[in-house]
């Protein structure tokens, strides 16, 4: 009897795929077979699964697309949300307009030979858009001295805003060779910075906090290289260049979104 009912099982896939969810995942109901039974179950969906192996394939590429929805689901709840810490620039550098009615969030390394490339291209922008509001979130993510001038740098917004922050960064994020605490430190210097402040405020727990959040956020956002915009609706991974942020700053614009319909 068990036989021919499990044989019905064969002729459908999610009946037979239950079947295994049974035994996998639900041990209390799994144990009300016996031995013999698990082991006929098994041996009839070991069977159906290798005479019809597309199933396992078009399995593992539902679960992708519910992976790659679910992610972008994550990342619309935080771009959306005018509260998002993402927007939290209590401790982040701030250029362009402060006060801007677009914002565009960056997220570099200063040990990131494209985020240096890509910097004429954010000058270029903040130049051609003075409505723009730009964000810098340090992602020290390529080298142990990322982390270090990220501490640097963040603690430096503290004595340096706006225009003189960018001049800073621009500095830094200029430098030909590792970059790490000790240039951080000489390039603030340069600008005047109270090297002794700034070396004690780099240690306090808020800097590294403001450094965190950052990390979290990209790790969020599911960037995992520099540089990353996030723009309108939007987060762009790579330095993709002026004309395409600049599309998508016309469009936000326009629209709000990068893509007008």
């Amino acid at each position: 009897m068990l036989k021919r009912s499990l044989a019905l099982f064969t002729r459908r896939a999610g009946l037979v795929l239950a079947a295994f969810a049974l035994i996998a995942i639900a041990p209390a109901r799994a144990d009300e077979f016996s031995a013999a039974q698990k082991a006929e179950i098994e041996s009839i969906l070991k069977s159906y699964l290798l005479k019809n192996p597309e199933i396992l394939r078009d399995t593992a590429a539902a679960l992708e697309e519910r992976e790659k929805q679910a992610e972008t689901a994550a990342r619309q709840q935080i771009i959306a949300d005018p509260a998002s810490p993402l927007f939290d620039v209590s401790n982040q550098a701030v250029i362009g307009n402060p006060n801007g009615a677009i914002t565009l969030v960056e997220f570099f390394d200063y040990n990131c030979g494209y985020c240096k490339r890509a910097i004429s291209d954010l000058a270029r922008l903040m130049k051609d858009n003075p409505d723009l509001r730009v964000v810098l979130r340090d992602l020290p993510i390529l080298a142990p001295g990322s982390v270090d001038a990220a501490k640097i740098a963040n603690a430096a917004t503290i004595q340096f805003k706006g225009q003189k922050f960018w001049e800073f960064h621009q500095k830094l994020l200029g430098s030909h060779g590792p970059v790490g605490k000790v240039e951080a430190i000489a390039a603030a210097r340069d600008f005047g910075a109270d090297v002794d402040k700034l070396t004690k405020d780099s240690e306090q727990p808020t800097v590294k906090a403001a450094v965190d959040q950052s990390t979290e956020l990209a790790k969020n956002l599911a960037i995992t290289g520099t540089p990353s915009y996030v723009i309108g609706d939007e987060v762009v991974v790579g330095a993709v260049g002026y004309a395409d942020l600049e599309a998508k700053i016309l469009n936000v614009r326009k629209c709000g979104k990068v893509i007008c319909s």
